[in-house]
């Protein structure tokens, strides 16, 4: 009887915890652009009007604030990295986009992944897939991005943010609002 009582104790526990950081937003940054002698903090932000105009093109911002880190060599601007997150199945996807200055795709790093499923979107091979995109590429699972069976939700989810990230920057670029 006691052995029954442990056991239904034990299975209503919480599942243990999945969470692994890889990295934090200044590794990834120096991972992404080692060439750059500093990194500039600054934040970018987008009035009601530049949201519109952003979710008329079918990507809309999730926020009016960005937090960039943009890398520099001397007086030359290498790219800008945003980190952001999105939600897994279930839980938090933190993530790095590093974009060049022509406002390709440079990186994309997985800073933390906290789902029991679905990892394999750290792997090298699949987060390649998103080097050299623009805002012209479709930028979705199926079309340009493989998804990976058993990690759907992440697949779409990072991508998709990837997406938005890049959309904000393009319109960033060409409001004059970032550095060239």
């Amino acid at each position: 009887m006691r052995a029954l009582i442990t056991l239904a104790a034990v299975a209503t526990l919480p599942a243990s915890a999945f969470a692994v950081d890889y990295l934090s937003a200044e590794q990834a940054a120096h991972a992404m652009f080692p060439e750059a002698e500093r990194f500039e903090q600054r934040e970018l932000q987008f009035d009601a009007a530049q949201l519109q105009k952003l979710a008329a093109a079918g990507v809309p911002a999730r926020s009016a604030r960005w937090p960039l880190r943009l890398a520099w060599k001397g007086t030359t601007l290498l790219g800008v990295v945003v980190t952001d997150a999105v939600i897994g199945k279930f839980e938090l996807i933190g993530y790095a986009v590093g974009i060049g200055p022509e406002g390709s795709v440079r990186q994309v790093e997985i800073l933390s992944y906290r789902e029991s499923h679905g990892h394999e979107i750290r792997l090298p091979a699949w987060r390649r897939q998103f080097v050299g995109k623009t805002v012209s590429a479709p930028l979705r699972v199926g079309e340009d991005i493989s998804n990976i069976s058993g990690a759907t939700l992440s697949c779409n989810h990072v991508t998709d943010g990837v997406r938005r990230i890049v959309a904000v920057l393009d319109a960033a670029r060409r409001s004059g609002a970032l550095p060239t």
